[in-house]
C-alpha cells in the first residue's frame, strides 16, 4: 500500500470546515438542502430575491409535502403572492422532486423584528475593477523601485496602490 502525500499542507477549504455547522443550522429550520439558503438569488430569481428570503421549511404531520415560509415586507407581499407558484416550482427544481407543496408568506416591517432588520438586498455581483489613480501608481512604483525581484516589486506596487486608495476613501468619509 502506497502512502499518499497531502496536497493541502494542513490547510482545508473554508466550505469544508463550515459545512457541518451550516447543515446543522439549516436543518434546525427545516432546510434539508442548504443550497436553498446559500443560493437563494439564483433559485428564486433576482426579482423575488430582492423582496423576500426563506425563513423556514415546515413538515406537517401526516401531510405530503412541506411548507416553505418566506419573509417579506408588507408592501411586497401582494406582488410575492402572485408569484408563489413560480417560486414553488423553482424551489422544487432544487430538491429534485415535489418537496414543497405550499409557500407561506410572512410580513414584517423593514425594521423591528430581528429577522426584519437585515435588508433584503443581496451583495451586488463583482464589478470590473476601477482604474487606479496615476499619481498613486507613480508613488507606489517609486516606493518599490529599489526591489530587484520583479514579482516582489509588482506585489509591493499593488499593495502601495491599495493603501493609497484606501487612505483617500477614508478621508472622504467612506468606509
Amino acid at each position: 500500500m502506497a502512502f499518499r502525500r497531502s496536497t493541502t499542507r494542513g490547510f482545508a477549504r473554508t466550505s469544508k470546515l463550515l459545512n457541518e455547522q451550516i447543515r446543522r443550522a439549516g436543518e434546525s429550520r427545516g432546510f434539508a438542502v442548504s443550497r436553498l439558503l446559500t443560493h437563494w438569488e439564483e433559485i428564486a430569481g433576482p426579482d423575488i430575491a430582492a423582496m423576500a428570503r426563506p425563513v423556514n421549511v415546515g413538515y406537517g404531520r401526516g401531510s405530503f409535502g412541506a411548507t416553505l415560509t418566506v419573509l417579506t415586507t408588507g408592501a411586497n407581499a401582494p406582488m410575492l403572492e402572485m408569484q408563489k407558484e413560480r417560486l414553488r416550482e423553482r424551489v422544487n427544481a432544487v430538491y429534485g422532486f415535489n418537496a414543497i407543496s405550499k409557500v407561506r408568506i410572512t410580513q414584517t416591517a423593514p425594521t423591528g423584528f430581528s429577522d426584519g432588520r437585515v435588508e433584503f438586498k443581496y451583495a451586488p455581483k463583482v464589478q470590473a475593477p476601477r482604474q487606479p489613480d496615476p499619481q498613486d501608481t507613480a508613488a507606489a512604483s517609486q516606493a518599490a523601485a529599489g526591489v530587484e525581484n520583479d514579482d516582489l516589486r509588482a506585489a509591493l506596487e499593488r499593495l502601495g496602490q491599495n493603501v493609497l486608495t484606501k487612505q483617500k476613501t477614508q478621508r472622504k468619509g467612506f468606509k
